[in-house]
């Protein structure tokens, strides 16, 4: 599983990957985590604003910091399928 983190640097795009990263300890879910800071690839998402939220290449969240378990609730939907 890869998992993308949509932002400049901002501080909700370093809180975003912060909590996906709480939320892989929690679940035990083992996913590479990737920050993508450049403007053209995060515009490439079709997303109007950060951060965002990626995985597997399918847009799952962005224009929020999501909380932890929210995350993990969108983890495990993932893993199910």
């Amino acid at each position: 599983m890869q998992i993308k983190i949509l932002g400049t640097g901002c501080r909700n795009c370093v809180a975003l990957t912060e909590n996906t990263k709480k939320a892989l300890q929690e679940t035990g879910i083992n996913a590479e985590v990737v920050k993508v800071e450049e403007l053209k690839d995060i515009m490439a998402y079709g997303i109007m604003s950060t951060p965002g939220l990626v995985i597997d290449e399918k847009v799952v969240s962005y224009g929020k910091v999501l909380k932890p378990n929210e995350i993990v609730q969108i983890l495990n939907k993932t893993v199910e399928k």
